[in-house]
């Protein structure tokens, strides 16, 4: 019996390090796939030794992958304990590794905005914000230093725990429990994208169904206020009471559909893009689509 292949730390490391680079091959067809592939090659060659299967690990691997570029470590952590298991004889197919990857990703991509972007970033920027306004030089390479501590430290310190996690997921190949994280995972992670549609996906119809002229008294009489600071004041505080800024109330057809069904239209358009998915339709070809039908609704004055 041939001893088992384990991913030393100098094998973590390397992967560890790559993955600073995620967002360096970003395209817009599966995003951060091939800054995945990157990352993946040192464990890649350390687990497999002939060429096909390589070849077959970086092929599963050049599937769709996008997060937060910190916050894929953990990601990376655990699929580094799927694939040393699966080099060493475990029932871990390409559906469970994938399943696993996107399950994750979409729940630690909405964590990673607010906690880097808008918190930890934050901070660190007025902090040395304010010593250079000081005349201090120290305040650019305070923000720098401590940045990238904190960056590098989470990044490493996440890949280990989804390391050692996986590992344990794996142990237990036989009572289900890795089917059961992966359809779960698979799950949670598309309920966090279909709730972020809204978000993402944007629809304006432009035509308008309706004006109508509001009696007087239920818009700003703009000729009527004071000048200067003292008119602005008191428009803002009619504005708030509920008062309109015109005296046509102009009624548009999206205004309408976004008092049957808001995000109706988005969620149509996003059915239709899975749908033409579905049909093996090139992504690129859809994107180019969109940006077709985008410009000529504009044009025409639908969008």
């Amino acid at each position: 019996m041939t001893d088992k292949i384990h991913l030393s730390k100098k094998d973590r490391l390397a992967v560890a390090w790559r993955s600073t680079f995620l967002q360096g091959s970003w395209n817009y067809e599966r995003m951060q796939n091939g800054g995945w592939v990157y990352s993946m090659i040192p464990a890649i060659k350390k687990l497999y030794t002939t060429k096909e299967d390589r070849s077959a690990a970086l092929k599963r691997h050049l599937e769709f992958f996008n997060t937060h570029p910190y916050l894929a470590s953990p990601v990376l952590g655990v699929t580094l304990a799927l694939e040393e298991e699966r080099a060493n004889g475990a029932p871990v197919d390409d559906v469970a590794i994938q399943g696993v990857k996107v399950g994750m990703m979409g729940p630690l991509a909405g964590v990673g905005d607010p906690v880097f972007w808008f918190t930890v970033r934050p901070m660190l920027g007025a902090l040395g914000a304010s010593l250079a306004l000081s005349g201090n030089i120290l305040g650019p390479i305070l923000f720098f230093l401590l940045w990238n501590i904190i960056r590098c430290s989470f990044m490493w310190l996440t890949q280990e725990f989804g390391y050692r996690t996986g590992s344990k997921i794996t142990d237990n190949l036989g009572g289900g429990l890795l089917q059961k994280i992966t359809k779960g995972a698979s799950i949670l992670g598309m309920f966090v994208l279909a709730a972020l549609v809204q978000r993402w996906v944007s629809i304006k119809f432009q035509p308008v169904v309706s004006t109508v002229k509001l009696d007087n008294g239920a818009f700003i009489d703009w000729n009527s206020l004071p000048s200067g600071a003292e008119g602005i004041h008191q428009a803002l505080i009619q504005m708030q009471s509920g008062l309109a800024l015109s005296q046509e109330k102009v009624t548009t057809l999206q205004n309408n559909l976004d008092q049957l069904i808001p995000g109706l239209v988005p969620l149509l358009l996003t059915f239709l893009c899975m749908w033409l998915l579905r049909k093996k339709v090139s992504p690129i070809l859809i994107i180019l689509g969109l940006f077709l039908v985008g410009i000529i609704g504009h044009v025409v004055g639908l969008l």
